[in-house]
């Protein structure tokens, strides 16, 4: 079992100031598979103070961007070493396949910061403009200062690097707070930020709960917040960040419409929605869960997504076979669960799976996959964040009425079309409120794309130049002459 009796703070292991400490339980096994010291709020106290004197005094908001960019391309080397370690941490705390964990719990974030340091290699750092009254403009592009970023269970490596590098290479100090179900991952990280030329107090890293994400969120030395979580989360850290006039992103939840059109393959459809909406055992923001099928070709679509969800391996995340794994708690278990038997009292059909235990299933937090048809859009199961491995199906009766079923919720995060039309593909697309979309795919989490939602769905991009100018301030300096 792997132990963490001290705090990453300034980017050394201190002690922590309390006793307290986070059991990381197994969603497979049930047992503890870690233990971690808990932060108290003069552990915040210390991460922000060491934060704030290395961005108001220290080096790193002061080096070259290029210099930054080699420092962050060194980290993402010695991470490409662990990628298989990370894989099977990932696994480990929450429960993913092993084989989702190698591909985007662990690969991808690698992939990522890479990525990210090319594009901070071309950012325009510094411009200068002709003015409007004949004189020139220096347009700069300057840290904002000290980021408070708070990440979620589901991806937890993902988005420790979608907050960590940009803000890293922006010139900012970070103090991250992990999710308290995942928190070996991001130690996993701060080792190698140990190992890595990123000056003391740069960044600190302390897994809490939420009363600690409310301290730092609140913190008055903190200068931004990168949040991804729920929506409800997500409301409180916006209204506490415009009291104090700080800057925010939120990266929020999601009810995302996979659109398929008359004239897409019922199974190439199904394979396509395994990916798109039962990722991470559906426990993904992005998950296109809800299934618009036009109403004359429904049959053949519904047994093409149950034959896929009746074939899914459900079982042990470390078997190489397995598909949908546990959710990541006893409660989650059961929120999902909840949602399966109020879809069922609301009068949707249960075509596959139910509210019961998968067979085998005598311990771990599982549940069955499960899809529905004849749901209708005022469901609660069409209109709520599930968070685990549970489809809907909604019938359309002509295209005008599936943009108006793709809309017809709270959120506005993600979402699809297939159709081997794009031409077609793209019109449907450019029609629906959302921040990202993919056809014949899931949104693919491209680097280079910026990535994030409308409505209910958050505020703010990450990845792209677009998420790498959220930790940046703009300064115009005039008088430099004709």
């Amino acid at each position: 079992m792997r132990a963490y009796k001290e705090l990453f703070v300034g980017g050394r292991w201190c002690p922590p100031s309390t006793d307290q400490a986070i059991e990381v339980i197994s969603p497979h096994t049930e047992e503890p598979v870690a233990r971690v010291a808990a932060p108290a709020a003069a552990d915040i106290d210390d991460a922000v103070t060491a934060a704030r004197l290395a961005f108001d005094a220290g080096p790193w908001p002061r080096l070259p961007p290029a210099e930054r960019i080699r420092i962050v391309r060194g980290l993402a080397d010695r991470y490409e070493e662990r990628v298989e370690e990370v894989a099977q941490v990932v696994t480990a705390e929450m429960g993913a396949p092993i084989t989702f964990s190698r591909s985007a719990h662990a690969r991808l974030p690698g992939v990522m910061m890479r990525a990210l340091a090319d594009l901070a290699d071309t950012y325009p750092w510094r411009e200068t403009r002709p003015g409007f009254y004949g004189t020139g403009i220096l347009v700069r592009n300057n840290p904002v200062g000290v980021v408070g970023a708070v990440t979620p269970w589901n991806m937890p490596m993902l988005m420790v690097v979608a907050k960590l590098i940009p803000a890293l290479l922006a010139g900012c100090t970070v103090v991250l707070k992990p999710s308290p179900e995942t928190p070996l991952d991001a130690y996993l990280m701060a080792e190698l930020l140990e190992q890595s030329e990123v000056p003391p107090g740069v960044v600190s890293i302390l897994p809490g709960d939420r009363a600690v994400g409310e301290y730092l969120v609140a913190h008055p030395g903190i200068d931004k917040v990168s949040f991804t979580g729920s929506t409800a989360a997500g409301r409180k850290v916006a209204a506490v960040c415009g009291a104090a006039l700080k800057r925010v992103g939120l990266e929020l939840g999601g009810k995302s419409a996979a659109v398929v059109l008359d004239d897409a393959d019922p199974a190439a459809v199904a394979a396509g929605v395994q990916v798109a909406g039962l990722m991470n055992s559906g426990q993904a923001c992005v998950a296109q869960t809800r299934v618009l099928v036009p109403r004359h070709r429904a049959p053949e679509f519904v047994d093409a997504l149950a034959a896929m969800v009746d074939g899914l391996a459900v079982g042990d995340p470390l078997d190489e076979a397995t598909r949908i794994g546990p959710m990541v708690s006893a409660r989650q278990r059961e929120r999902v669960r909840g949602y399966i038997e109020q879809g069922i009292g609301a009068g949707a059909r249960v075509v596959t799976g139910g509210a019961g235990t998968p067979e085998g299933m005598d311990r771990g937090w599982y549940v069955r996959p499960t899809l529905f048809s004849e749901v209708d859009s005022s469901m609660g199961i069409a209109q709520e964040e599930i968070f685990g491995p549970v489809l809907t199906v909604l019938e359309y009766a002509d295209i005008d009425d599936a943009v108006r079923l793709a809309d017809d919720t709270p959120y506005g995060l993600s979402g699809s079309v297939w159709t081997p039309d794009i031409d077609r593909g793209l019109a449907v697309a450019g029609r629906i409120r959302a921040g990202t979309f993919g056809i014949n795919q899931a949104y693919s989490m491209d680097p280079h794309a910026p990535f994030g939602g409308v409505k209910a769905s958050g505020i703010g991009r990450e990845f792209g130049r677009e998420g790498l100018a959220e930790y940046l301030e703009t300064q115009s300096i005039s008088g430099l002459g004709s």
